[in-house]
């Protein structure tokens, strides 16, 4: 009987150190995490570039949007560049956001937002904002699911009173979205510098980019 017991312990183990790892994980996508303007999901990100002229700033980011991220996204009018003047680029974006996969199960949701890119002088302001999914459509893109970040991935929406814990449906588009617009800036931030690898080594440092 002790046996058994031990044995169904030892069983257990494994769960709960992989559910205590889960929670750890998830500090990074709790309160704060999704930030709101007067009410709307927008996430911004500002940075310098020391080392270039602002026309050339500007070159890197709009090829930036158009190759690596409008030319990679849903094609149609839901991704389109809507204007590109001034110093400033307006995209509409419409792109897969892959939550899993594996043979015959494919969860997944369209992903969609206007992104903004503004370039003065060598400052660079982008804005991610407008966000919205359109989840379990049917094979001809039709009878989804559709939710705005506001009422889906917000604090009010994702997190629970206590602070303590994401919402396990909205909880993975929080996740998600948090990493993506975080993968996204990112890349704008590579983009606009120049890279070098020290020791043939992995970690890549950044050149004449300053966050703010």
């Amino acid at each position: 009987m002790k046996k058994s017991i031990l044995f169904a312990a030892l069983l257990c183990l494994p769960l709960c150190l992989m559910a205590e790892k889960k929670t750890k994980d998830d500090s990074k996508y709790l309160l704060g995490a999704v930030p709101e303007v007067e009410g709307v999901v927008t996430f911004q990100k500002n940075f310098s570039v020391t080392d270039k002229s602002e026309q050339q700033i500007y070159d890197i980011l709009l090829a930036y949007i158009t190759d690596s991220i409008a030319g990679k996204a849903i094609q149609g009018q839901g991704t389109r560049i809507i204007s590109k003047e001034s110093g400033s680029i307006v995209a509409r974006i419409d792109e897969y956001m892959t939550f899993h996969k594996v043979f015959l199960n494919l969860d997944r949701t369209r992903f969609r937002y206007l992104l903004n890119a503004n370039v003065k002088g060598q400052k660079v302001s982008l804005t991610i904002t407008q966000i919205s999914y359109y989840y379990n459509e049917d094979q001809e893109g039709l009878n989804g699911i559709y939710y705005k970040a506001e009422e889906w991935i917000s604090d009010k929406a994702a997190v629970n009173k206590k602070g303590t814990k994401l919402y396990p449906r909205s909880g993975k588009f929080r996740r998600f979205t948090v990493d993506r617009v975080h993968n996204i800036f990112e890349g704008f931030m590579d983009a606009a510098s120049t890279m070098e690898v020290e020791q043939q080594v992995v970690t890549k440092k950044r050149k004449g980019i300053v966050e703010d």
